[in-house]
């Protein structure tokens, strides 16, 4: 898998932004590229033609944040494309792959957990989207064709990026697959330029791209988002048709564990939701 790098992020954004979009006048020229010329994102962000060109053919070194904050009003960046640029700026061009110590659960994200109960359905994600605890409902409710205890080890954690690309029983249980599956693809990309140097993280973007189509093709869009909050329209096996709200908790002092936890949005799910 290719490294994303911040020319190209620069570049593909910058073909997105229209002169209108940026308050700019064509007076009926006609242009040859689509989006924002160098020079004009230049000159709308307040830097040098030479500079942005340089940041473009990632030969500028590190920008500052008050230049990169300039690019992202200009390029009309949301949340998440914002804290993606700024952490491929700060990238460094010497970092290797490595492979990193196998995740652990935080104390106080497991107690969070436990004091959910089991009526709340709820899983636990680690930085790759690896399933680190589940309870019964959140597990009955998500995977009920895996094992309950395969979080407990790293070596058979499930993985919830390659279960909704590669695993049909999963993908079946999304009625707004589409949906979801945009956002999942997001914030992959949104983490990966977080840990940059994070080799299972690179083999799993390699492996979804080598064995899904579609997430080969959803990948190379290049969008970036961040996992929230939203809905989820289930067809579950047991249960039926259902309608739930996720929702992602954090915790400062271990921003890389998500707890999820699934609301129901109406009576008759959370009628369905209690049968689990």
């Amino acid at each position: 898998m290719q490294t994303e790098t911040l020319g190209v992020f620069l570049k593909t954004r910058r073909d997105r932004v229209t002169p209108d979009d940026a308050g700019l006048h064509s007076y009926g020229t006609v242009r040859r590229v689509p989006g924002l010329r160098r020079e004009e994102l230049a000159q709308l962000a307040g830097v040098s033609v030479g500079y942005y060109t340089r940041l473009e053919q990632d030969q500028s070194g590190t920008a500052s944040p008050q230049v990169l904050d300039a690019l992202a009003r200009v390029l009309r960046l949301d949340t998440a494309e914002t804290a993606h640029l700024h952490n491929l700026a700060h990238r460094s061009g010497l970092s290797r792959l490595t492979q990193p110590e196998p995740e652990v659960l935080a104390p106080r994200v497991s107690a969070l957990l436990d004091s959910l109960g089991e009526s709340v359905p709820a899983i636990v994600l680690g930085r790759r989207g690896d399933v680190l605890a589940w309870n019964r409902t959140g597990h009955a409710l998500i995977a009920e064709h895996l094992d309950h205890d395969a979080p407990s080890s790293a070596e058979s954690r499930p993985s919830i990026p390659r279960m909704f690309f590669l695993d049909p029983l999963h993908r079946d249980l999304y009625r707004n697959w589409d949906e979801l599956a945009r956002i999942h693809i997001g914030y992959l990309r949104l983490t990966s330029g977080r840990y940059p140097d994070d080799a299972k993280l690179a083999e799993l973007i390699g492996e979804l791209t080598m064995h899904s189509a579609e997430f080969a093709k959803l990948w190379a869009a290049g969008e970036v988002a961040d996992c929230t909050s939203g809905p989820m329209h289930l067809q579950h096996p047991t249960i039926g048709g259902i309608e739930v709200d996720y929702q992602v908790w954090l915790q400062p002092d271990s921003p890389d564990h998500r707890l999820e936890i699934y609301t129901p949005c109406n009576d008759p799910s959370r009628d369905a939701i209690k049968l689990l």
